[in-house]
């Protein structure tokens, strides 16, 4: 798989794009997908789907699902199963914010292999990229914490109110 158009040009990896009279919702295209990106519409309301919040936080837990997964096949280890559940908190005052990844392994798996795929889970790509600016703290137990909201940022963004006059 290329990154480039059939003139060779390059391609960008993920395009987003929306009218500004249209009801709000962003299109966004990465590779094959097709999918809505949400979060305020700029009139009061909200756009359905993923929030630019929940973007990062889904490319941390599939490129960590498929980071473990290769690992146990390559290794011959008997996983049948991965789950990986993130969140994204923001830390105030200037601290460095985090993502919070909880992973969940099924399997006939020994201790020392589960140690080595959860071990696995920081050589994920985009968990390195993401480290640079963030901290990712991972457990053993998929679970929901409290998320930063997207809607709740933006809001305090220091966005002047422009009038027509």
């Amino acid at each position: 798989m290329t990154n480039s158009n059939d003139d060779g040009a390059p391609r960008p990896q993920a395009v987003v794009a929306g009218d500004l009279d249209g009801a709000g919702t962003l299109n966004g295209r990465a590779g094959a997908s097709e999918f809505s990106v949400g979060g305020p519409d700029g009139r009061g309301g909200t756009a359905a789907g993923a929030n630019p919040y929940e973007l990062p936080s889904a490319s941390l837990a599939a490129c960590t699902a498929m980071t473990i997964r290769l690992q146990a096949r390559r290794r011959k280890f008997p996983l049948s199963h991965v789950e990986v559940a993130v969140s994204y908190h923001h830390v105030g005052d200037g601290g460095r914010d985090s993502f919070e990844r909880s992973i969940r392994l099924e399997g006939n798996l020994g201790d020392e292999q589960r140690a080595q795929l959860m071990q696995a889970a920081n050589m994920c790509p985009v968990g390195r990229t993401l480290g640079l600016s963030a901290d990712i703290r991972t457990n053993d137990n998929v679970g929901v914490a409290l998320a930063a909201s997207y809607d709740d940022d933006l809001s305090e963004l220091p966005i002047p109110n422009i009038d027509r006059d």
